[in-house]
């Protein structure tokens, strides 16, 4: 036995040896290597695939070991924004290439995307697109392109837009695991599925309201660039005019069914390279790499800083992928207290989260804008305690089809006495006071304790509607008159006055200095996230195996449905969060 563990003993340790060389090296590399910037050659086309870039922000981390292993690229959209605008004046790049784009950002970030590229064809340089088959959200970024082609044996989706929502009503009475739900607002629908199996009248009208407010923006956004009319764009959704190549073309979305070894051999043909010669090419990462790592210094001292609010609100340091009040709070101060820093915008995209977190950065902006100007960038989702922590700005910038509002409150308690009972299983509390014992999930619940809920929930939801009041110089009852936990498009929000403008991060940024009374400026990103490498390590691919395993065996669907009721069983305390996860199609 002892020479076993001797045997043991000395693998694990060839092991671990081997681990920290490995990590080492790549740790030494990053340090060393990583600031290498890729060299852009004379009459490059920029190729644009965002297939690996999810965010606005990419993220910093105190922790060099965190920047190495974490899994954002070094670049979020906002780089890539700045990047192509950049190359609308470097004459290395004639032109961009969309190229079988295939990425997961949202329609908001995909407008201000488009807006980028407009901007880059007045500069006189094309932008063409290629693609294999286009999704509809994918079609609507490629259709600004001068020059669409698609594969002769690919499809174009263009048929409108659609959401649907999962209803549990029925799998709680067989499982016997029962979701109490406590909520404000006729229109917090997050617990819905949970209540009905079916969608309740006051959901189907706001999820009509917004995706019809949503294609309202994207299908005139198309017809600008197909230069087709709204009403014939509405009758090819309507008819699925646009199924095949041939329907696409004949109906104006695409100019040219080709392959992709002609698409490039014309892209050849407009710089001019003859012969078996191929044209120079660089990728939107690296050409947005380079972008960073070799502009020039801005000597302007003055300061605007961009605090990235991105993911769901939950306690905590938070990261590149969830709101925490500990980076958002800290990030807000160091921007405050920074004289250089003249004003701040606050870029969100958020479907909401934990109210007490909510609160305490709404408190942060709250100290911060008596100091400085703070503006306030909605991107995908500004909603619930994402509208919570945009309500004081002093103005809010969002997308016309940014989906914001939602100002409703809710909080779930799950109940698995059904189950017990079916299982044999008896639960007994002994107290010494009436309202002693904690809520147990094995208990049927109390309505006193029910009723103790309910009274913390109106209390958080009366906070919410006040904050909003005040900051947005409305009444309570105007503000409960559009809230009630419903959601609206940007465009919407306009309309009824929880935004200020419809607009970009760039288009935020240059309020927040012209607020600031100053003209030239240089821009800082925050937060820097305090994450140790341990923390990082836990999410590393290895760890990741047990979620692709499960995956694999019973389906993307399944593997969803699940996850939403994990999900929902983990939220804790009172919850300021968007209705339903909505998916776009």
């Amino acid at each position: 036995m002892k020479f076993l563990g001797n045997v043991i003993a000395t693998v694990i340790g060839i092991f671990v040896f081997i681990m920290l060389f490995f990590f080492g090296v790549i740790l030494i590399g990053a340090i060393f290597g990583g600031d290498d910037a890729v060299s852009v050659k004379s009459d490059s086309v920029i190729e644009l695939n965002l297939k690996d870039i999810k965010n606005d922000y990419a993220g910093k981390y105190k922790d060099p070991w965190v920047t190495v292993f974490s899994e954002q690229k070094g670049i979020g959209i906002s780089d890539v924004i700045n990047a192509i605008e950049a190359a609308k004046t470097d004459d290395k790049i004639k032109g961009i290439s969309i190229l079988n784009d295939e990425s997961s950002l949202g329609l908001a970030q995909y407008k201000d995307l488009r807006n980028a590229l407009e901007s880059f064809k007045k500069s006189g340089k094309f932008v063409w697109a290629y693609a294999n088959t286009y999704s509809q959200k994918e079609y609507y970024l490629n259709s600004v392109a001068n020059t669409v082609y698609l594969n002769p044996a690919g499809d174009l989706d263009f048929k409108g837009l659609s959401s649907e929502v999962m209803f549990f009503k029925d799998f709680q009475d067989k499982s016997g695991i029962h979701m109490e739900v406590i909520r404000h607002g006729k229109y917090k629908s997050a617990v819905e599925p949970f209540l009905e199996n079916k969608m309740s009248d006051a959901n189907r009208e706001q999820v009509t309201a917004l995706l019809n407010s949503i294609w309202a923006t994207v299908s005139a956004d198309i017809s600008k660039s197909r230069n087709i009319p709204l009403p014939r764009l509405n009758e090819i959704a309507n008819g699925l005019l646009a199924r095949t190549p041939e329907l696409a073309k004949a109906n104006g979305l695409v100019d040219i069914i080709a392959y992709e070894d002609v698409y490039h051999n014309a892209i050849k043909k407009q710089l001019k390279v003859t012969g078996d010669d191929d044209y120079n090419k660089i990728s939107i990462e690296d050409y947005t790499q380079n972008n960073v790592t070799t502009a020039l210094t801005n000597t302007a001292t003055d300061e605007i800083a961009i605090i990235y609010a991105q993911g769901e609100i939950e306690s905590g340091e938070g990261d590149v992928n969830v709101i925490g009040e500990g980076s958002m709070r800290r990030a807000l101060q160091e921007a405050r207290k920074n004289d250089d820093v003249k004003a701040i915008v606050l870029r969100i995209d958020s479907p909401g989260g934990s109210a007490l977190t909510s609160d305490l950065i709404w408190r942060e902006i709250e100290i911060t804008k008596k100091v400085k100007p703070v503006v306030v960038s909605m991107g995908n989702y500004a909603a619930s305690g994402g509208y919570y922590i945009a309500c004081n700005a002093n103005k809010i910038f969002a997308e016309s089809n940014t989906i914001t509002g939602s100002i409703g409150v809710f909080g779930i308690l799950p109940n698995f006495s059904p189950l017990a009972n079916k299982l044999g299983i008896n639960t007994e509390q002994v107290k010494t006071h009436e309202n002693s014992a904690n809520y147990s999930p094995f208990v049927p619940v109390d309505e006193k304790f029910k009723a103790f809920t309910l009274e913390g929930v109106e209390h958080i939801y009366k906070t919410f509607v006040t904050h909003v009041a005040e900051g947005r110089k409305m009444t309570f009852a105007q503000v409960d008159a559009i809230a009630q936990g419903r959601v609206w498009s940007g465009s919407e929000a306009l309309k009824i006055g929880l935004v200020d403008k419809i607009g970009g991060l760039n288009d935020a940024i240059t309020e927040a200095a012209k607020m600031a009374k100053i003209k030239t400026y240089s821009t800082q990103n925050y937060p820097e996230y305090e994450k140790t490498f341990g923390d990082i390590l836990s999410k590393m691919p290895f760890a990741k195996s047990k979620e692709a395993f499960i995956k694999e065996e019973i389906g993307e669907e399944n593997y969803l449905m699940i996850e939403q009721i994990k999900k929902l069983q983990k939220q804790k305390g009172v919850q300021a969060m968007m209705p339903f996860g909505i998916n776009i199609k």
